[in-house]
């Protein structure tokens, strides 16, 4: 019964207004709380930003995927913000040292990434392990543009990565993002949605010896996957979004034209009627 309502959750939330779509988990929390954990894994939202307060106030993203209790790591300094007990922090998930190392390297990667490619906004990457026998893991590369703005784009990158063998690895990312855009004025417009498309890559990394090279390897991997999913998505929403918007515009248009003649037409002949009485 709890996975028919999980599905007719997931239904009423593409019906909705993306625009409200946080209200609208809230909401449907409220009435089936045993939903919250699924839910709040499985629907992205937009991202929240954060300052590092151990880390000269640097800013980061916020999603459930850093999240423990109310509480969300910086991948700069590695620590909980809010701050959490001690005994909290015993149970609090934390990437392995070398994963943490890896962290940090792609952190300072995608902050390069986003400058160049964004012009501004928030990036934040956050790495898990997925099994300590092996040398697979997974994360999530996130960006955020329009902080101060009414349009806003967040894009969520969820990857695994995985040993296929010794040289060889297989990269599965998962990407969506989410597009508001408001044109205010007179007549407020607004565009809402997301787009999510997933991406399978495998490579083998030749001349990776050294944990330092594997590292270099893995974050060149994944950022490239990454930009080359980006730019085909941002083709995708052009397409999809305003290219179709801009046709249904251009056939109310000319419907209103239409009508205006068809109008016009039927005045005219009641017109000439009077003037034959």
């Amino acid at each position: 019964m709890s996975e028919e309502k999980f599905d007719a959750a997931l239904a009423l939330l593409s019906r909705l207004d993306p625009e409200n779509l946080v209200a609208n988990i809230k909401a449907i929390i409220e009435l089936e709380p045993e939903l919250a954990g699924d839910l709040l894994s499985s629907v992205d939202t937009p991202l929240k930003v954060k300052s590092d307060t151990d880390f000269q106030n640097t800013e980061f993203l916020c999603c459930d995927y850093n999240r423990d209790i109310d509480s969300h790591r910086s991948p700069w300094s590695n620590e909980y913000l809010p701050k959490l007990s001690s005994e909290e922090l015993t149970e609090s998930p934390f990437p392995s040292d070398s994963l943490r190392q890896l962290e940090i390297a792609m952190n300072e990667s995608m902050d390069i990434y986003r400058d160049l490619y964004y012009e501004g906004g928030v990036s934040s990457a956050y790495l898990w392990d997925l099994d300590e026998a092996t040398d697979d893991f997974a994360g999530v590369v996130l960006f955020k543009k329009g902080l101060e703005s009414v349009n806003r784009w967040d894009s969520i990158h969820v990857f695994e990565v995985i040993n296929t063998g010794s040289h060889d690895f297989t990269y599965r990312i998962t990407t969506t993002i989410i597009l508001h855009l408001e044109r205010q004025g007179n007549n407020n417009v607004t565009l809402s949605g997301n787009l999510t498309r997933q991406t399978e890559k495998s490579v083998t990394l030749n001349g990776a010896g050294s944990e330092e090279k594997v590292h270099l390897a893995h974050i060149t991997n994944l950022g490239s996957t990454i930009e080359e999913v980006e730019s085909q998505m941002r083709g995708l929403l052009e397409v999809v979004y305003f290219d179709k918007s801009r046709d249904i515009y251009h056939e109310l248009r000319n419907d209103s034209a239409l009508a205006d003649k068809l109008n016009k037409h039927k005045h005219q002949e009641l017109i000439k009627g009077l003037q034959g009485l």
